[in-house]
Parts: structure tokens; sequence; C-alpha cells
């Protein structure tokens, strides 16, 4: 069978960063990760090709996508395999949209990241496998993709048994009831009192109550907060590029704007480089200290906080949120300006 193996730029050998914004391109054989996902799918399965494309560039729009799309058709492919993406955020963008289309054009497709991937989101009807969380665990994430892999070129079910995550294609099956005599044992049971009872599991989403707003922001105390992973150069306290385990904060005392070459974003989930060149547009403080200046607000905290998003488990987010609102409230903060990238 013929495969063809989708890679960002990193994993085609192409370049960090500074490749992100690489074109499209195809490339004969197994390249990179793909040399180790063609030994492990067996010999009936050949990678005649590769096709790689920059994660800025990949995650910019559709007709990307769909420029992917053709070299892969191009290359003859029967099966393809994208990825893994692990924790990156554009990769796994790029990955999901991918197999998404594939799948909806007919092409049987499979991929594979981190369960907290924004990408699996994005797979339609295409085959998600559960990856590691980083590149150093590549070969057993490959162990796993690969058998999957195998599953979908031949039409066999893929399911959580394999590592499969996201949503699954739903399948008609024969239920021993007819739909209609359901509904009236459901509704029925809903008048009797059972609000519980359905059919269907709905989704766990939060509700946040809205604060209320600022009565006078003249006399309001202005905290700014990121997830952008802005800190100071050279990183002195060795925040985490994903999968953050905590937080910090560092004191904005003094100036009246950041400036570049003292601060950066250590953020892997994107491109740095505008963050880099004008630390201001993660952490705003040129912009608070103007209408501070001008007395639109009382005045700014001392210090701004700062974690890096990438990849972080609801959880930990919401724990890092209680931790900053405990924060900000003990320096009389009333109201916080937060930056997401």
């Amino acid at each position: 069978m013929r495969v063809v193996h989708y890679v960002n730029q990193f994993q085609a050998g192409l370049g960090g960063e500074e490749a992100a914004d690489a074109p499209v391109q195809r490339h004969d054989g197994a390249v990179g990760p793909g040399r180790l996902l063609e030994g492990l799918l067996g010999e009936d399965h050949e990678i005649v090709a590769t096709v790689s494309c920059g994660d800025d560039r990949a995650a910019s729009g559709p007709e990307t996508i769909d420029e992917v799309l053709a070299q892969v058709t191009e290359a003859g492919a029967e099966l393809l395999v994208a990825g893994p993406a692990f924790s990156s955020g554009r990769y796994g963008l790029a990955c999901g949209r991918l197999v998404a289309a594939a799948a909806a054009r007919g092409l049987p497709a499979v991929t594979a990241m981190h369960p907290d991937n924004p990408g699996v989101d994005e797979a339609g009807a295409g085959v998600v496998l559960a990856s590691g969380a980083a590149a150093r665990e590549m070969k057993a994430s490959m162990q796993a993709l690969a058998p999957a892999a195998v599953k979908v070129a031949a039409g066999e079910p893929v399911t959580a048994a394999d590592g499969r995550i996201g949503r699954v294609p739903r399948r008609n099956a024969l239920a021993d009831r007819s739909s209609a005599a359901r509904a009236v044992d459901l509704a029925l049971a809903r008048l009797g009192g059972d609000t519980d009872g359905s059919e269907i599991s709905p989704g766990e989403v939060d509700a946040v109550t809205p604060a209320d707003p600022l009565g006078d922001p003249t006399m309001a105390t202005i905290g700014l907060a990121t997830e952008g992973g802005l800190v100071p150069a050279g990183n002195p306290d060795r925040l985490e590029a994903a999968r953050a385990t905590r937080w910090e904060r560092y004191s904005t005392a003094g100036l009246s704007a950041l400036s570049a070459g003292e601060w950066i974003s250590v953020d892997g989930g994107f491109s740095t480089a505008s963050a880099n060149a004008d630390p201001n547009r993660m952490v705003p403080l040129d912009a608070a200290r103007e209408l501070e200046q001008h007395q639109r607000v009382g005045r700014l905290s001392d210090a701004y906080v700062v974690t890096t998003g990438n990849g972080a488990p609801v959880a930990t987010a919401r724990r890092f949120g209680a931790d900053w609102a405990d924060e900000l409230q003990r320096e009389g903060v009333m109201a916080v300006v937060l930056t997401a990238t």
C-alpha cells in the first residue's frame, strides 16, 4: 500500500521557528521520523513520499491544507499518516485539518497528538491517536500510531482500545425498541421527576459568572497577566515552554515599556518573533502606562503574572487562575488585563 507521510518543518529537517513559514514541499520516500514509521508499518506498506510545510503556513488557512492534500494525491497515496504532532498547537491544527479533509474525500487518514492538543477537535472523520506530549516520546507514539494506521488502511474500526481519542463517528445499530417507545419512556420519566435520564451524554462545560464592571476605573488598581510565556531574557526561572507546572511574577516598577532584547517569550506553541521584537504586544505595559499617565485608571500594579498556556490541562489552568486571583487581590488589584496567544 502506498503511504504518504505529512510532517512539519522540524521533523522534515528544514529548521526550527526560522523555517515556520516554509512552503509545501514533497520529498521522495520516508524522511525523519517517517523512517521509523515505515519500519513499524511492515513490508506491505511503503512510504512513497513525505509532504512537509512550516507550522505558521500550514495553520494559516484552508488553502494551504488544500495544497498539501494536492501533493498527497499526486503522490498516489492510498493512506495518509500525519505527525505525530505531540503538544505542538500549530502542527496539531494542521494535522487535524489535513486528516479531516482527506477523510472527507475518501482517503483513509490517521494522525497522532497529545489529547490536550487543539488539533484533536479539528480532525472530523479522520482518526486521531493519543501520542506523548513531546518528541522524546516519538518511539512509543509511533508504536501506537503504526498498527492503528494499518487498521485504517484495511477499513477496520479503530477504537479507544487502540488509543483513539477525539470524536468518533456515530454508526447506526439496531435497538431492541423503537425510538418512539423509548421517547415515551423518557417523557414519562421526566414527568415523574427524573431530570437526569437521557440517551445523550452532555459535555461538561464550565459556567463562569462575569465579574461586576468597575464602578470608577480612575480609582482602580489594574493588573497585567499573560499566558504567553513572557519572561526576562535568559528565562532565569526556567519557565517551561509547554505544560507549565508553575507561574511567575515579574516587577515592572519604574518601567514605561518593555524593551526588545530584555524580555522574551518562551512559549513553544506559537511563533514568538513578533512578541520578542516588541514585548508590549504580549504584556501591554506601554499602553497601560499611557492610561495611567492620563488618569484613565488609578494606577498599575508593580508587577505582572505569567505562565505558559501551551498544552496546559484545564485543571492546571484553573489552579493557576485561582492562584493569580489570590495574589492580585492581596495587592489590591481590582481588574486585570489578561493577554493570550
